[in-house]
């Protein structure tokens, strides 16, 4: 293993940043707090954040996706994006009592993950709570992804990466079933996309065109089985990088609802209604930031409001 220690701009609350429903492949490494690892790109990474602030990073490579691994780190989580550029300078004196719930938040940091982890995360996320979809996640990883050997010191620990889309696309619904909940419609979904991918009808870079529209990119990537629009957003979001995607669940309704008065909010969520709440919050949260501000606003009403745990 390689030994970093890496500076960056942004102060980052490491421990909610990973476990705040972006992400379900990073675990306590060693049971232990204050140690965080997974397997990132191919690349085992064990993660702690140090007194003075700098992230110490333990690396099995010495590159990740093309990059040096420091170069990587403050890429992935996102500290060119600084916090007090997230929201409309007139939002704290429109939103006082969401100010200042969300300041201690600032902190929290969206992500930049690979396309198709993101992709199957999300799709193993629908109608359920996040501890059943780290279940699911780490079953697929440890079933059908490659694992990975690390030791730091005397302590060792196997990692497992996010399964490929090559080798799910071979597989038969009823067997991948057993790790999404034993549910076949989602396991053959799941199989039909690794599949597009694998076999190259999906141009993951096409996707990554920042000039697409977010709303044409949106309804591209919810034409596949098992994608609606708040997993398209989802995969927008967090496996793109499109931080004007603005993923709606209930959470979302219900801040939105309370927060910001959103009289769209308190209707079903059918996808009409869907896109009249993500408007509503486009007038309030700046637009091209509305999907990174709302993953804030997200965790911060899932652990004040509603006295959720992080998983």
């Amino acid at each position: 293993m390689y030994l970093y220690t890496i500076s960056h701009k942004n102060p980052i609350d490491l421990h909610g940043t990973l476990f705040s429903g972006q992400s379900f492949m990073w675990d306590n490494a060693f049971s232990c707090g204050g140690l965080y690892a997974a397997v990132v790109r191919g690349v085992a990474l064990v993660v702690s954040v140090q007194l003075t602030g700098e992230l110490e990073v333990h690396a099995s490579s010495k590159e990740i996706g093309g990059m040096n691994v420091p170069d990587f780190i403050r890429y992935y989580f996102t500290d060119d994006v600084e916090s007090k550029g997230l929201f409309p300078e007139k939002f704290s004196v429109e939103f006082p009592r969401v100010w200042k719930l969300v300041l201690p938040y600032f902190h929290l940091k969206v992500l930049r993950q690979e396309f198709f982890e993101t992709m199957l995360t999300f799709m193993c996320a629908q109608g359920i709570g996040m501890h059943l979809i780290r279940k699911q996640v780490s079953m697929l990883a440890r079933t059908y992804g490659e694992s990975v050997s690390v030791r730091i010191g005397e302590r060792e620990l196997v990692l497992y990466g996010s399964p490929s889309p090559e080798r799910l696309a071979s597989l038969d619904p009823l067997e991948l079933s057993r790790c999404t909940n034993n549910n076949r419609i989602r396991a053959a979904n799941i199989i039909l996309s690794a599949r597009a991918i694998a076999e190259g009808r999906v141009d993951i870079e096409a996707l990554k065109d920042r000039e697409i529209p977010i709303e044409d990119l949106r309804n591209m990537l919810s034409c596949a089985g098992g994608i609606g629009y708040k997993i398209a957003d989802c995969i927008a979001l967090f496996g793109i990088g499109r931080f004007d995607a603005f993923p709606v669940d209930t959470h979302v309704r219900q801040y939105m609802a309370e927060w910001f008065g959103s009289e769209a909010a308190l209707r079903a969520l059918t996808p009409a209604t869907y896109l009249l709440i993500d408007g509503d919050a486009r007038t309030i949260l700046r637009p091209e930031m509305a999907g990174y501000a709302g993953h804030l606003l997200f965790h911060c009403w899932r652990r004040e409001i509603k006295k959720l745990q992080s998983f």
